[in-house]
C-alpha cells in the first residue's frame, strides 16, 4: 500500500531502530534507518517522511527540524520524546515537526502519524514542484512583461498598469494576453496564483 514511500528511522539505540523498522514494514511502509541525523542527513537519502528520537548524539530532533528548514525539505518530521522532552517536542512543532509521541509508544498510533505524515508530505512536494515551475516559467519573461504581471498580480487594472508603465491600455492588454500564454494560465487568477507559488522559492 504504501510501499514506494520511504520512511527514515533515526535512533542510536540497535534495539529500538529494529523494533521499529519491523512495526514500520509490518504496515507496508519501505523503511532505512540510520543510528544518527548526521548519518541520514550526510547520506542524501530522500525520505518521504522521517521517525527520529528526540535525544541523539551530536544532533538532536529539534536541530534536525531546522536543518530540514534550512535546507528546505518537504519531509515531515515525526518526533519521539521521553516524558522530559514534550516541551522540545512543542518547539519542534512550532519549528515546523509534524507530530510527537510519547514513549512508551502505541504502535497504531505511529502507524496513524507516519500515514498522515505522507499524505501531507506528498503534497508539500507537489506544492515545493509547483513553485519551481512557475518560477522557471516567470524567469523566461521579458522585464516588460515583468513589470505588467507585477501590477496585474497586486490588483491594477489595465488602466492604472498603463498610467503607472507609461504605456497605453491597448499595448497592457497585449502583454496581458502574451503573459497568459507563456505561463499556461487561462485567466487573471491563474496568473496571481502562478506568481504567488513562484515567490515561494524565494
Amino acid at each position: 500500500m504504501h510501499n514506494e514511500a520511504i520512511v527514515i528511522v533515526l535512533d542510536d539505540h540497535d534495539s529500538v531502530r529494529h523494533s521499529l523498522r519491523v512495526l514500520l514494514e509490518s504496515g507496508g511502509f519501505t523503511v532505512r534507518d540510520y543510528p544518527s541525523a548526521v548519518g541520514y542527513l550526510d547520506s542524501g537519502m530522500e525520505a518521504d517522511c522521517i521517525v527520529s528520537d528526540m535525544r541523539m548524539p551530536h544532533m538532536s530532533g529539534l536541530e534536525l527540524q531546522g536543518e530540514l528548514v534550512r535546507r528546505k525539505s518537504a519531509s515531515p518530521l515525526i518526533l519521539i520524546t521521553g516524558h522530559g522532552d514534550v516541551k522540545l517536542a512543542v518547539a519542534a512543532m512550532r519549528a515546523g515537526a509534524f507530530d510527537f509521541l510519547e514513549k512508551p509508544l502505541d504502535d497504531d498510533r505511529l502507524l496513524d502519524s507516519v500515514g498522515r505524515a505522507l499524505r501531507r508530505g506528498s503534497k508539500a512536494r507537489r506544492s515545493v514542484q509547483e513553485s519551481r515551475e512557475a518560477a522557471l516559467l516567470i524567469a523566461g519573461l521579458t522585464a516588460r512583461e515583468r513589470e505588467v504581471l507585477d501590477r496585474l498580480v497586486l490588483g491594477l487594472s489595465n488602466k492604472l498598469v498603463a498610467h503607472e508603465l507609461g504605456i497605453s491600455p491597448r499595448t497592457v492588454e497585449t502583454h496581458r494576453a502574451r503573459l497568459q500564454s507563456k505561463l499556461k494560465a487561462r485567466d487573471l487568477s491563474n496568473l496571481v496564483r502562478l506568481s504567488l507559488a513562484a515567490g515561494q522559492m524565494h
